[in-house]
């Protein structure tokens, strides 16, 4: 009848528990955690671009940063220190982890003072308010690379790109924030780096556990501190995450009832829409094309009309684009 998957699982911790792997996957973690100068290497150069695509608001420049990961290799070691309760790996992954983060939050800090932006990009502002999504990818990103890490099929370089993301960019927005004095921006970061780094340790001790490179009666109690400080960030999590669902409804709502229910919009063409919810009130910003000019009055009338619907005030603000004709002369 074949093997299910329930024994597949089983050869496979069977197959993983070998003495030697078990000797060789902790030198490599060894040396992946080592503190040397080609980690601050990739450290200086991974910051660096990182920072300036968040300056430059550039996805594609923030990428790149994305690909180099270098903060990932110490967090597996510490991860399987902590499992193992090998004192020497722990503390040289928690050490490189640490100068690391420092190195890079010096640097980007230093870029923030030098270029002197007086206002970040939605990049910026898009790393300061995590939410329980944000812890999700964090788990399924150190999934992955713990997995290619035990799985000698799977290229390491795929666990590096996967989790770029969640690790270097958080760190230089709370540089830019401690830059501009922006204590707000520089918190909501940093809630969104720790979410990252114990996401991403609990979901690889997790995986090292059911490849089976240690038991459940060692790994036991380090896993449940993990868990014990995760669960401390969903408090704040789930509430980011509460508000960015009744933020999109109540866009939603806001649209819908702009398109459906006035008389205004129904002689204007709507191209796009978005909402600034950092001031107060909430600042929506509407791309329209008109034959006829939109007046200060009708604005108000629509502020009055959307506080009465969605229950709330808002602030509206029309960019209007003429409507022209042009004919050819007439012969």
């Amino acid at each position: 009848m074949g093997i299910n998957i329930r024994d597949r699982f089983q050869n496979f911790r069977r197959k993983q528990r070998q003495p030697e792997q078990l000797q060789q996957l902790q030198v490599d973690l060894f040396k992946e955690s080592i503190l040397d100068v080609s980690y601050i290497t990739l450290i200086v150069g991974s910051c660096a671009i990182a920072t300036f695509g968040l300056l430059s608001n550039s996805s594609a420049v923030i990428i790149g940063a994305m690909i180099i990961a270098p903060l990932m290799l110490p967090i597996r070691g510490l991860a399987f220190g902590a499992l193992q309760g090998d004192i020497g790996l722990f503390r040289q992954g928690v050490i490189s982890v640490a100068l690391g983060t420092l190195l890079a939050l010096a640097i980007a800090f230093s870029l923030g003072l030098i270029v002197g932006l007086p206002d970040y990009g939605s990049e910026v502002l898009a790393r300061s308010e995590p939410t329980l999504l944000d812890l999700g990818i964090a788990v399924a990103a150190g999934a992955i690379s713990a997995y290619a890490k035990v799985e000698s099929k799977i290229s390491g370089s795929l666990a590096g790109t996967a989790i770029a993301v969640a690790l270097m960019p958080p760190i230089c927005v709370i540089g830019l924030g401690l830059a501009k004095a922006d204590f707000a921006l520089s918190l909501g970061a940093t809630l969104l780096y720790l979410t990252n780094l114990l996401g991403i340790t609990l979901s690889c001790m997790v995986t090292f556990l059911a490849a089976g490179y240690t038991s459940m009666s060692q790994a036991r109690r380090p896993i449940v501190w993990t868990l014990v400080l995760t669960a401390i960030l969903v408090i704040p999590l789930g509430v980011s995450f509460a508000r960015l669902v009744r933020q999109t409804q109540l866009e939603t709502s806001l649209r819908r009832a702009l398109l459906n229910r006035t008389v205004t919009f129904q002689r204007l063409q709507l191209f796009r829409s978005s909402t600034n919810w950092l001031v107060n009130p909430p600042e929506v910003r509407l791309s329209v094309r008109a034959n006829d000019p939109v007046t200060p009055r009708q604005v108000k009338l629509l502020e009055e009309f959307v506080e009465r619907e969605m229950g709330q005030p808002f602030t509206l603000i029309f960019e209007v684009g003429q409507v022209e004709e042009v004919k050819s002369s007439e012969p």
